[in-house]
């Protein structure tokens, strides 16, 4: 029988530098968000060019990288294409382009690392932790995402129109950056703010969200070794300090994980917060890496 290991919790950090040390992935991942916005916001405010173009010209839903490179988001097109508008040539090649990179990536890369609600919702999410608010006024399962997508779609359908795109609070903020005022943008982030605060813990992209129901099934559909978050059992103590912190923590099953060495394609956002939060690193990035082979599992007095 091997010997259990003992449980150890990340501990504080001892300076501002191993802090932000351990920031670095939601910090990377807030370079990346604001710097998209902005080449939107300079493109559509100030005329921003590169080459005599427009450097990203549009919103999320439908743009133009150096006005060449379309850009389209695959579930707005596929809800327009129920409404009985069929895609121009731009636009169904700037869905298959936004598909194959984030196909490629894996699991909710978008989430994670491009949509701006994400910005919104860490902070209800830290509060609730800061606060010990621990309980869900509201309890559901993520499962009801994925019947909020297929409404969507049936209602788009139904009424003649992307359904989603016309409430989505991510639209609305994204949008008003670039364009507006300010005020819907505040009023959409407000909105997901006190559903996830005083609601449902992660209540709008872990159990509400139509468009993360569909990255998650995209990266079910190709489970790419794009971008994964490998799993080490020999170092892990099963502290919990990952779960404690992951915005889909149903994704971490230690024992699946000992048997696949990976956590798996789908729910997972790719946003690092396990890894910097892990005091044992049994959790590290890998790109473009197939997982090592499964462990093998120990029977009883071995």
């Amino acid at each position: 029988m091997t010997e259990k290991k003992p449980v150890r919790h990340m501990a504080p950090p001892k300076s501002a530098g191993e802090a932000l040390w351990r920031m670095r992935w939601t910090l990377a991942r807030r370079v990346v968000q604001l710097t998209v916005l902005l080449l939107f916001a300079g493109t559509a405010r100030w005329g921003w060019q590169l080459m005599g173009e427009p450097v990203l010209d549009g919103t999320l839903t439908s743009s133009k990288f150096l006005g060449l490179i379309p850009l389209s988001d695959p579930l707005a097109a596929l809800q327009r294409f129920a409404a009985g508008h069929m895609p121009t040539v731009t636009v169904l090649t700037g869905a298959l382009i936004v598909l194959a990179v984030y196909g490629i990536l894996g699991s909710r890369t978008f989430c994670g690392w491009m949509c701006p609600m994400n910005m919104v919702t860490d902070l209800p999410d830290w509060l609730r932790r800061k606060l010990g608010l621990d309980a869900d006024v509201v309890r559901t399962t993520n499962v009801v995402r994925y019947g909020l997508l297929l409404a969507s779609i049936v209602m788009s359908a139904l009424l003649g129109t992307a359904a989603f795109e016309a409430v989505s609070p991510q639209a609305w903020l994204w949008r008003d950056i670039v364009f507006g005022s300010g005020l819907a943008a505040l009023a959409a982030g407000f909105a997901v703010f006190a559903i996830d605060l005083a609601l449902m813990k992660h209540g709008w992209c872990g159990h509400i969200c139509p468009l993360g129901a569909f990255w998650a099934l995209v990266g079910r559909l190709t489970r790419s070794p794009g971008v994964q978050v490998h799993f080490r059992d020999e170092a892990c103590t099963r502290c919990g300090d990952c779960l404690r912190v992951c915005p889909e923590p149903q994704v971490i099953r230690f024992n699946d994980l000992k048997k696949t060495g990976r956590i798996p394609a789908g729910e997972c956002l790719n946003c690092g917060r396990c890894i910097a939060n892990c005091p044992e690193q049994a959790l590290n990035f890998v790109l473009f890496k197939k997982a090592p082979a499964q462990n093998p599992v120990r029977k009883q007095g071995e």
